[in-house]
């Protein structure tokens, strides 16, 4: 089949194989003439949404506390911002105030809409209404939501199904983070926190792993298997649960599905429904066999590193193959992406010293991003400049990240980013306290409070032959930034 017949098999036909969606198009009520301002437009999510709305002939309006990178884009795409929550902003006839996660009740902008009585929506609630409009495809997972979203996104698009979509990272190969396409497919991460992504009513819905995470706000595990099973409920009749084989909270999830949903598993193991086998690792990158049930589908492989990602490749595989499109085709797009902002992004090499930044921030991610470093590059000294994301996940999964460094050589420590956390949370943690317990564990740790102070040891120390990389959801790749600054400028 040719990849420009394909899109036609996803216009209200009925496909007769189990694999293929099911579903008939959702009826999508007209954006033209609608008015939505955005409280904190500038971030990841909220940009993406706007743009997406902006493109759907809505019109939209939003404010930012700082300007930005990407609030500069969302201008030149002609949405008007203003920088800084200031009352007077707020237009008249507004169909829908939408407010990020970090915005606080005392914003102004908010305090007003609600006085006057405007309708204001969360972020995940304006995505779930949107999404619900088409055939929905839902992301979660504690790693991996982006950089699994954008795959499928962009295989998708080069499979010429122009499908929708948002993602919580710049997709290069996509040129944004968001795109409207024609065909009735919206693809989107669905985050566990604040139970954000119970908004969001998916025709497929893909796990790709539950662990602890968000302990600021969820009890424990337990509470977080719980609202991934909620989460799942909420898929659509005869909807689809692609969903991690070998993680043992996702087997639990799976059990607990629907008859009506069908239940698609991924993993190495020979026992999931879509498997990797004969798995080999060429020039630090992975080829591999894709089974279905048992039969061969074929060869391929990727060229993202890290054995994490044939995991994130094979639920791409079983999600695309679900929507329709033909296995063949689909192994052989897998190896084009080449990954997002801030995943394993090569900066600069130069002098035999290689520099990478990634958003990193769990201590699983962490272990498996220096695990496919050491794979991919083979440094002589693996530095890893950590910056700590919120107090209360350094302090409830402490012991998690000592174990979690030990495949780096050097890590240097800034203080800790902080969002969302208390001022009781500030003062049970710090970033001397992490650094200590690194050192407790066997690793080499050193806190240097400052990025500057980092970029001097880094520049007194790295030698040709070593690797840096910046890791954290912060603001951290500021460190390779200015580091990379200082190497070029001394060459």
């Amino acid at each position: 089949m040719s990849r420009s017949s394909i899109q036609s098999q996803h216009r209200g036909i009925k496909a007769s194989h189990k694999y293929h969606v099911l579903l008939d198009k959702p009826r999508r009520a007209s954006l033209a003439g609608k008015q939505f301002h955005f409280i904190g437009i500038g971030g990841v999510g909220m940009s993406a949404l706007a743009q997406l709305l902006a493109r759907n002939g809505a019109a939209v309006t939003g404010s930012d506390q700082v300007p930005s990178a990407t609030v500069t884009g969302l201008q030149h795409a002609g949405i008007d911002i203003n920088i800084g929550h200031a009352a007077p902003q707020l237009q008249a006839g507004l169909d829908a105030v939408v407010v990020s996660a970090a915005i606080k009740e005392a914003n102004p902008e908010l305090a007003l809409a609600r006085q006057s009585g405007y309708r204001v929506v969360k972020y995940a609630q304006m995505l779930g209404e949107l999404m619900s409009q088409y055939q929905g495809i839902a992301v979660s997972g504690t790693h991996g939501k982006s950089t699994t979203s954008a795959w499928l996104s962009f295989l998708m698009r080069r499979a010429a199904v122009d499908v929708n979509f948002i993602v919580g990272a710049l997709v290069g190969q996509l040129n944004s983070s968001s795109g409207i396409g024609d065909s009735e497919f919206f693809v989107a991460e669905a985050c566990e926190y604040d139970r954000s992504f119970l908004n969001i009513r998916p025709m497929m819905a893909c796990i790709l792993n539950v662990e602890q995470d968000h302990l600021d706000y969820y009890q424990d595990e337990a509470e977080i298997v719980a609202a991934f099973k909620t989460f799942v409920s909420g898929i659509v009749p005869h909807g689809f649960l692609i969903a991690n084989g070998e993680d043992e909270n996702c087997r639990e999830i799976m059990a607990d599905i629907r008859p009506d949903v069908a239940c698609i598993s991924f993993g190495l193991d020979e026992s999931c429904t879509f498997h990797a086998r004969n798995v080999q690792l060429v020039h630090g990158l992975y080829q591999f066999d894709v089974y279905r049930e048992g039969k061969l589908l074929g060869a391929t492989g990727i060229s993202l590193p890290g054995k994490h990602n044939i995991l994130n490749a094979l639920a791409v595989t079983a999600m695309a193959c679900s929507a329709g499109i033909p296995s063949e085709l689909v192994l052989d797009l897998l190896p084009e992406f080449t990954g997002i902002s801030r995943r394993l992004t090569l900066k600069h090499q130069f002098n035999r010293i290689t520099v990478l930044d990634d958003y990193a921030h769990h201590p699983t991610e962490i272990r498996a991003t220096l695990e496919a470093i050491r794979e991919r590059y083979g440094p002589e000294r693996l530095w890893c400049v950590f910056q700590p994301h919120q107090y209360s996940r350094t302090r409830f999964l402490l012991d998690d990240f000592a174990e979690s460094f030990k495949l780096a050589d050097i890590t240097l420590v800034p203080d800790i980013y902080f969002v969302r956390d208390s001022q009781e949370m500030k003062k049970a943690i710090n970033a001397q306290v992490f650094v200590e317990r690194l050192q407790e564990s066997g690793s080499q740790a050193l806190f240097l409070k400052s990025f500057t102070a980092i970029c001097d040891h880094l520049e007194a120390q790295v030698k040709p032959g070593d690797l840096v990389v910046t890791m954290g959801a912060g603001d951290v790749w500021k460190v390779a930034d200015e580091y990379i600054q200082r190497i070029r400028g001394s060459s």
